[in-house]
């Protein structure tokens, strides 16, 4: 058949868009100046993933354009400018690549001595060339460069680029594919090692596989062996980017070869044909390897154009364009897939050429196929005669003219008509380029070019589906016969036009289906024609008449005497048999389509929005099944569609009763026996392909059913026969494995909404029974999918996505009315200070509302929730606020002597002030996120006073009198201190630049002090080693101080050599004889001690224990003495660090360093005490440094404590007797005569930490602590007993207090964070019993605690005893805000002058308590880990300062480092509907103990967690909220730092999602459950909506309104919206509206809006065939709705029979569907005329003549299953012998008829007996 001719359709003259875009920049349109290159590209290609759909930055049907001209890119879209790229160098080639399959795209510019790489994220990769690359080449696994020659510097430009002339100038074009633009660049030098040696040197091609690493060595097998590529003569013409091929062409051999490139290992033999071809060692053992598969000499130059496409046969092919022999050369690939692998090949003789002088490839009869990697590509051609040929493969489609004229139309972009455009007969054609899908230009011979489009994809889905689904199901020849069909036949005027209407594509298909048909009745009624009507001749022409006459005389004689009737019985056969073989060529082709189509058909019947075109195709596909006589398709569609019956008739009689395949029977018998029961022919063949996308809409439904009932996944198929994939998880049940499959295959809500409402019941059974408790594995996709938002956004948040949960996939699961219902990332709300009314606060000290105090950020709207109207938060920022002159109470008119009655008032309360940065600091603790373009900010420390009885007015201290620089300079450290650690640490890695940013010019210690909190926040890590040494250079004590403790915690235990240098440096006694003395202060030494051991945290470094403790019993020379004990208390501290817990695991190494401490210690530990003092004398004499020694014993009093806590560290938790028993408390009153008492408290803290789990909250506990005699002591204070002297009383009270003040600091440290109740009631019944012995304050009846004691104790001890137990307290409550701690630390806090004077160190103590009470804000507590003990234990050491700047016993900076110990175990929930925090109450389980079993108790959040080794279990519980559970496995770990990946806590934030029908505990705190219950039932009660609405009162509340309350679903809000509408309640339809307000209340009360179109569908499908049957409604077209109905049935029963288990029964009321089918029997039996129709169908197979009776007949026949009347003349025969025995055979119809409802089978019984 000759091709058909087709129009081009012309869409405007093209030229470059670039140009005009130049001209707008004032260069000039024509300038014929400088040359450039253009190509165009598909928006796909810089797509981020290439196999999405179009996003929104590359929608529309505009072609990307990249313009080169010198050293400038311009890359258009349309008429619009999308990026412009200037380059440092003239541009030579630019290609689109990408380096793997995931990556992005990337632009790939080659300059003459670099290349640069443009990202679409923003980043430029610069790499230097040391050799000339001539060209760059993308593959799929990188960018091929091709080096030239040495010394060949000719030429630059690849020898594929295409010359076009266009006049005078020729344009050099790159034909390549697309990307990005930049920002950042980084310079790459990766050229550099690989060209060393002359391997590369000689080496003709490379390949960069990733822009930051060094190119590879190319290597090709010959004859199998593996050498390098170093053929310069072999030129790369074509790569491809999609699979990785090359073409070359060799101008010496004169021959082009075709390469594929694969990854070998380096064990291949390799072959050195010289020393230069050794392979270098910095080549990585995979080896890119090229392998010829093919090579020919077809011409003496380069083919010109080298492109994919695909053959006739689907085969993918190579096309050279030879323009010298005027040929396209298509040369076959062979394609094997081994092992998931596609290899290449091409086999001999496997090519083929046609004419052409130019070619392209185009997507034109097969758009969006794909085939493997490779997308279905035509060929156009421009043949030497001056026509354009579309082919497909090697068979010739059609021919394209140019139209005779063009006029004025809309055309796209940059794409213009002159006037008066005319195409004459001068006009030729010459050239064919920029081909784009379906669009491509035509240059002609007066050197315009035009953009043209080929007709693309049919805009009708139906018809594109149809040609599709013949495509796949259609072998090779059949589909080539039909496209010629569909191409040849130039009445398809749909074909010619670019812009035809979707009724004429319909039309012109079903012309061309039509044809087929007549071209098969015409050979069958030739050959009916043909066949002779003779007996004698065809007896003649038989193979028996032939036999006879070879062995026959008489016969052979009459035989040669009829040659001229023999020979003509040869013409005539041979006639026959052509008509018969096209005959059966159209009986196979029309029998194909017929099963092709038919699948689309009942792929159609699955969707409810193409059932106008699933009334098209069943027309024709009647018409095709009329012409095959295949009468069972006729009645199948027949019964879905009555209509027909008028346009088929009755038929011929049937040549076929082949059953069709019905998804509908199939779904059905699945849902009720099991997949393995239905008929795996009822799925039509194209189902079960794996490669077939027109019908993937059923095979998607098949699979699903196939898991429900029970499949299994066995490789990429189920064992029903269907593909399906499954996306990652686990499933213990069908339902879960449907769940995972829906969401494999991206079937999401939106998708479930388009099945029918039967089809989708089991599918939204499984949904709903796994609702509940999903797997926790399971991706974010089947959360969505499940409506459980609140998992998908902890999946999401566990992965790091959060921030990019809406892509495709996840939304796909969503409904789309749903979609902006979902918070994007973590809302505002949560972590945002709220308004300022709410975040204000008046007291009497405050003046200023809008000054800064550092605090103004805690009020945001998760406090609020936590806190209500409760106003602690703002009694604690007042507590805590040292920006604001404090209040001093005077006379009205003061004095000379009142004037110094308010100086030392002040300097008093500047005592207190001065001590409130610590408390902010812990108060604050982690609670911002500041901007790092943003300078850092520091509150003022205002020391000044105001005057409430002068109008406040402001005294300030006097400088005469005080030296206030001195008193300000460390406070204004720990205010810094205090600013920085407000900084989150989920704020990210922090900037370098950023810290050197807030740098000053001068150090301060402001600065100082920012840099110790972010150290503590390990953020100090970004610093480099010059930074470092640059602030150590400044020489600036607070600087110093903060930098090293700010280094030693962010590299906390890592043993960072070049950290320890540089606390090594600051340790002078450390360093070698030979370095010269340095004279530091203790200061820096004691700093510099305790960072090299949290440096060394836990690594029991042997050789720094011993030095650390020589430390503690040495003072640094030159040194003041005051200070030697915070040397000696930061060497312990150290050395307990470097050993944390691990005494007992370095026995016997330890033992001469333990009998060191010990004798540091003194009293009776000490062994051998004059050898080891001789020993450590001639040690220390060695070193020339003096020795803490009072005569020959060392100073017990200095190296004392450092050596105590030296050895709590060390055997922390250890449980050692042996150490705690050295440890022990006095016993004799000589010994308590000679041990400090505050050594004792020293001591008990010692023993406790060791015995740890000893440790408990009781006062029996706390009385064992204490000695004997000390109790006996204490019990004589109110006897008169003249045996003791005052002297021991004295000391066993002091030793009492001591020693119970170590056991509350102990049960301290021991609870610490855990809001334990016991401990709680202990300490303060302790802090009230030592407040009492100061001043009587409250009555303490009952007490057994001994009075008195203030008598023999100075008030000192007993202020710091007193303040000890308190913070002890507040460790112990740490985040909780517990209001009768705050209301004790308020009253001490508050004490007057009066109380005696207040003391730095105690306010200090309360101020950290009040911080500790509510650290983070309340949303962090302290751990009980090992390091974060040591870290509590070095900041609450019980020896607390004087003075502001008094550093002697213990740094002020160290007590800071109780941010180490600190832990966000805050959680809070989050609504994900409406992103807001919520109350929800929790079931938190925690582990068994020593001390209690296994314990599940209730929270309500926001709330704090106990700590990871405890908490074994969080549930979400409660009514309102949907379950939620998540299991942890208790371990001794920190907790999950925030932000990490691994953590089940998206930094403190749990997603929920309250039910629909629940209230919110905000809205509803009481809890009225019934409420939605009794409102509803209010509305139900009334008859109808309108008497509601005349009945209402004041207190009316609309439904809608109702309905919006509880619940936020947009579906339900709109439905309850419209029974409301007054124009709906107008109609008289009562029943209806009734049944749409029960239904609200049910899917709402059960919280299933889903099922409200389920309900609603059903109901009306029924009313509709109701209102059709008793003849008050117009004709049906389709009987479809009862298939719905049937299955919606089938769901019910299965249940009921257990196919499908679920412990909450059906999801739709059994009642509701068996009312259905209740009404629907009824209504049959309501037809006179049913029984007499079914009749005649059964006997005949005749439908009746009237459409309404047809109709009521096929609602008959797809209720009860009716099988056709093939089936059942057949079952009629089978029981014949039956009924000579029995009349009835209902119970043998009923085993031949498994799919009949008995109803039915009576009838049938019936009519057979009276046939």
């Amino acid at each position: 058949m000759p091709p058909g001719v087709r129009e081009l359709t012309v869409l405007g003259e093209f030229r470059p868009f670039a140009l005009i875009a130049e001209a707008l920049d004032g260069k000039p349109l024509d300038d014929p100046a400088d040359k450039y290159d253009y190509f165009l590209f598909d928006p796909q290609t810089v797509r981020e993933d290439p196999d999405s759909g179009p996003d929104a930055s590359t929608s529309g049907q505009c072609d990307h354009e990249l313009f080169i001209r010198g050293n400038k890119i311009i890359w258009s879209t349309g008429s619009r400018v999308h990026k412009r790229f200037t380059l440092s160098s003239t541009v030579i080639m630019a290609c689109w690549g990408r380096f793997s399959q995931k990556s992005e795209a990337l632009l790939c510019v080659l300059q003459i001595e670099s290349l640069a790489i443009y990202s679409i994220s923003g980043q430029v990769v610069e790499i230097p060339l040391p050799r000339t690359i001539t060209s760059i080449w993308p593959l799929p696994c990188g960018l091929l460069l091709q080096q030239a020659a040495e010394g060949d510097f000719s030429t630059s430009v690849p020898s594929t680029s295409s010359s076009l002339s266009f006049g005078a100038s020729e344009i050099s074009r790159l034909r390549k594919e697309t990307g990005q633009s930049p920002q950042n660049h980084y310079f790459l030098s990766g050229f550099d090692n690989m060209v060393k040696g002359n391997t590369a040197l000689s080496s003709s091609h490379v390949i960069l596989k990733n822009p930051m690493e060094e190119p590879q060595l190319i290597y090709i097998e010959e004859r199998g062996k593996v050498n390098i590529m170093k053929d310069f003569d072999e030129r790369t013409i074509w790569t491809s980017d999609q699979v990785p091929l090359m073409a070359s062409y060799n101008k010496g051999k004169m021959q082009h070869s075709l390469w594929v490139a694969e990854i070998h290992s380096s064990n291949l033999e390799e072959k050195a044909s010289s020393s230069s071809d050794i392979i270098p060692a910095c080549v990585l053992p995979k080896k890119f390897l090229f392998r010829r598969i093919w090579q020919g000499k077809v011409a003496h130059t380069a083919a010109s154009k080298v492109f994919l496409a695909t053959d006739d046969d689907t085969a993918p092919i190579i096309c050279f364009l030879l323009q010298g022999q005027k040929k396209l050369l298509s040369v076959r690939l062979q394609t094997i897939e081994i092992n998931n692998e596609i290899l290449f090949d091409v086999k001999p003789d496997m090519s083929w050429s046609i004419p052409a002088v130019s070619a392209a490839p185009v997507t034109v009869t097969r758009p969006g196929v794909k085939l493997g990697l490779l997308p279905h590509t035509d060929i156009v051609v421009l043949a030497p005669e001056n026509a354009i040929l579309l082919y497909s493969g090697k068979q010739c489609l059609c021919r394209y003219l140019l139209p005779s004229s063009l006029g004025e139309s809309q055309l796209p972009h940059n794409l213009k008509l002159s006037e008066n455009v005319a195409f004459g007969s001068d006009v030729k054609i010459i050239g064919l380029a920029d081909s784009i899908e379906g669009r491509i230009n035509v240059i002609v011979n007066n050197g315009k070019i035009f953009r043209c489009a080929l007709r693309r994809s049919p805009s009708s889905s139906l018809v594109n589906d149809c040609i599709t689904a013949m495509a796949e199901g259609l072998c090779s020849s059949s589909y080539n016969h039909f496209l010629v069909l569909l191409w040849g036949d130039s009445d398809s005027s749909y074909l010619s036009k670019f812009d035809s209407s979707v009724d004429s594509e319909w039309d012109s298909f079903c012309s061309i289906m039509m044809r087929m048909c007549g071209r098969f009745k015409g050979s069958l009624a030739e050959h009916s024609a043909s066949a002779s009507s003779s007996s004698w001749e065809f007896l003649i022409n038989s193979q028996f008449h032939r036999n006879y006459c070879k062995t026959n005389s008489f016969a052979s004689i009459f035989s040669s005497g009829s040659l001229d009737i023999q020979e003509l019985g040869h013409q005539q056969s041979s006639m026959e048999a052509k008509l018969s073989g096209e005959s059966s060529f159209y009986s196979e082709l029309l029998t194909k389509s017929l099963e092709s189509l038919h699948a689309v058909y009942e792929c159609l019947k699955l969707n409810n929005l193409r059932k106008w075109d699933l009334e098209l195709l069943s027309g024709l596909l009647c018409s095709i099944a009329n012409s095959l006589g295949e009468r069972s398709y006729i009645d199948h569609y027949v019964r879905d569609f009555p209509a027909l019956v008028e346009k088929v008739g009755t038929g011929p009689d049937s040549l076929s009763w082949k059953t069709p395949p019905s998804l509908f029977r199939w779904l059905e018998i699945s849902l009720q026996r099991g997949y393995n029961s239905a008929d795996i022919s009822d799925l039509p063949s194209l189902v079960c392909n794996d490669e077939s996308s027109v019908v993937s809409w059923a095979r998607k439904i098949v699979s699903f059913y196939s898991l429900l009932s029970g499949a299994e996944h066995v490789g990429k198929k189920l064992s029903s026969g269907v593909s399906c994939n499954i996306a990652a998880g686990s499933y213990s049940t069908g339902e879960e494995h449907t769940v995972l499959a829906m969401v494999g295959e991206n079937f999401g809500l939106q998708q479930l909404d388009n099945l029918p409402s039967g089809i989708s019941l089991p599918l939204r059974h499984a949904l709903d029974k796994c609702r509940e408790s999903p797997p926790t594995d399971w991706p974010a996709a089947a959360y969505f999918l499940l409506g459980r938002e609140d998992l998908a956004f902890s999946c999401l948040a566990h992965n790091g996505e959060l921030e990019t949960w809406n892509n495709a996939n996840l939304l796909s699961m969503s409904t789309p009315y749903m979609l902006h219902l979902h918070p994007v990332t973590i809302p505002s709300t949560v972590s945002d200070p709220i308004g300022p009314d709410s975040a204000t606060f008046e007291d009497a000290d405050s003046i200023d509302g809008s000054m800064t105090d550092g605090m103004e950020h805690i009020f945001t709207a998760t406090t609020q929730l936590r806190y209500g109207r409760d106003l602690r938060l703002n009694e604690v920022r007042r507590l805590l606020c040292s920006a604001r002159p404090v209040a001093i109470q005077t006379s009205v008119n003061p004095n000379a002597s009142d004037q110094d009655l308010q100086q030392a008032q002040l300097w008093q309360l500047a005592q207190r002030t001065t001590a409130l940065p610590f408390g902010r600091g812990a108060f604050t603790l982690a609670t911002i996120f500041t901007l790092l373009t943003e300078a850092f900010t520091v509150p003022k420390l205002v020391l000044a006073g105001r005057l409430p009885a002068q109008q406040n007015a402001t005294v300030n201290l006097d400088p005469n009198i005080r030296n206030i620089l001195e008193l300000k300079s460390w406070p204004e450290f720990h205010n810094a201190v205090a600013a920085g650690l407000r900084l989150a640490p989920l704020q990210g890695k922090m900037s370098r630049t950023w810290i050197i940013y807030n740098k000053p010019k001068e150090p301060n210690a402001i600065h100082a002090g920012l840099l110790l909190a972010l150290g503590l926040h390990g953020y100090l890590r970004v610093l480099l080693i010059t930074d470092i040494y640059k602030y150590l250079d400044q020489q600036h004590e607070s600087t110093t101080v903060g930098l090293m403790l700010g280094l030693a915690a962010s590299y906390r235990g890592s043993m960072h050599p070049a950290m320890s240098k540089v606390f090594y440096l600051h340790i002078p006694a450390r360093l070698p004889s030979t370095f010269p003395e340095l004279e530091l202060p203790t200061l820096l030494q004691s700093a510099a001690l305790l960072s090299l051991g949290l440096l060394y945290e836990g690594s029991s470094h042997l050789e720094i224990m011993q030095m650390l403790s020589g430390e503690i019993g040495r003072g640094s020379a030159g040194d003041n003495v005051h200070e030697r004990e915070a040397y000696a208390v930061s060497s312990g501290f150290s050395l307990g660090l470097v050993a944390l817990g691990r005494g007992l695991e370095m026995l016997g190494s330890l033992d001469s360093l333990l009998d060191r401490l010990f004798y540091y210690i003194g009293g009776k530990e000490a062994h051998n005490e004059r050898s080891y003092s001789s020993a450590l004398s001639n040690d220390e004499h060695n070193r020339g440094v003096g020795q803490m020694m009072d005569v020959a014993a060392v100073n017990v009093h200095v190296t004392a404590p450092g050596a105590i806590v030296a050895l709590a560290l060390m055997y922390l938790k250890t449980e050692s007797e042996t150490i705690s028993s050295r440890l022990s408390i006095p016993h004799t009153s000589y010994d308590l005569q000679h041990v400090r008492p505050d050594f004792m408290m020293l001591r008990v803290i010692a023993r406790n930490l060791i015995m740890w789990s000893r440790v408990y909250p009781s006062k029996e506990w706390v009385q064992s602590q204490i000695p004997e005699i000390v109790k006996n002591g204490v019990k004589s204070l109110g006897d008169d007993n003249e045996d003791l002297e005052e002297t021991d009383i004295d000391t066993a009270v002091k030793a009492y207090v001591n020693v119970v003040t170590g056991a509350c600091i102990s049960i301290g440290l021991r609870f610490a964070g855990t809001r334990d109740g016991q401990a709680e009631e202990l300490l303060y019944e302790h802090a009230v019993y030592f407040l009492n012995e100061i001043k009587t304050v409250c009555s303490t009846s009952g007490s057994t605690f001994p009075k008195g004691i203030s008598h023999y104790i100075d008030r000192g001890t007993l202020e710091i005893c007193l303040h000890l137990t308190v913070l002890s307290l507040s460790v112990v409550m740490a985040g909780s805000g517990h209001l009768r701690t705050l209301r004790l630390l308020r009253f001490l806090r508050g004490r007057h002058s009066a109380d005696g004077p207040p003391n730095y160190g105690t306010q200090m103590t309360i101020s950290l308590a009040i911080g500790f009470l509510f650290l983070g804000g309340g949303m962090r507590t302290f751990s009980t880990s090992n390091s974060a003990i040591a870290a509590l234990l070095i900041a609450l050491y019980p020896r607390l300062p004087t003075g502001p700047n008094d550093n002697r016993c213990h740094l002020q900076a160290f007590r800071h480092l109780y941010v180490l110990a600190a832990e966000a175990r805050w959680i809070q929930t989050v609504d994900v509907d409406t992103g807001l925090p919520v109350f929800a109450p929790l079931e938190v389980t925690v582990k068994e103990t020593e001390h209690y079993s296994e314990t599940s108790y209730c929270e309500v959040t926001p709330c704090i967690l106990p700590e990871r080794a405890t908490l074994k279990s969080i549930r979400v519980c409660g009514p309102r909220y949907w379950p939620q559970v998540i299991n942890l496995v208790p371990e001794e770990s920190p907790w999950w730092s925030p932000g990490s990946r691994h953590g089940p806590f998206n930094s403190g934030i749990l997603y929920i999602k309250r039910k629909v029908g629940a209230c919110s505990y905000i809205d509803d705190p009481i809890g009225c459950q019934s409420l939605l219950s009794r409102a509803m039932h209010k509305v139900f009660g009334l008859k109808n909506s309108r008497a509601y609405n005349a009945n209402r009162g004041d207190g009316y509340v609309s439904l809608d309104q109702l309905v919006s309350t509880f619940s936020s679903d947009p579906s339900l809000i709109a439905f309850s919206q419209l029974c409301c509408d007054p124009s709906w309640n107008s109609r008289s339809d009562d029943d209806f509206h009734e049944f749409c307000l029960q239904v609200l209340f049910e899917c709402m009360s059960k919280d299933r809006p889903a099922l409200l179109q389920v309900y609603i569908s059903l109901y009306t499908a029924i009313g509709s065939i109701g209102d059709f049957i008793i003849g008050e409604a117009p004709v049906s077209a389709e009987t479809l709705s009862v298939s719905s109905l049937k299955l919606a049935l089938t769901y019910s029963e299965a249940l009921l029979s257990g196919s499908l288990a679920t412990p909450k029964g059906s999801i739709v009321q059994s009642v509701f569907v068996g009312s259905l089918r209740k009404r629907l029997e009824d209504l049959f039996l309501c037809s006179t005329s049913l029984r007499d129709d079914l009749a005649a169908y059964l006997k005949s197979g005749r439908w009746p003549s009237t459409e309404r009776r047809a109709v009521i007949l096929s609602l008959y026949l797809q209720w009860f299953g009716v099988p056709t009347p093939s089936v059942i003349g057949k079952v009629a025969e089978r029981i014949k012998p039956v009924r000579k025995i029995s009349r009835s055979s209902v119970a043998l119809l009923r085993l031949l008829l498994p799919t009949t409802h008995v109803t039915a089978i009576k009838e049938i019984d019936e009519l057979l007996c009276s046939f």
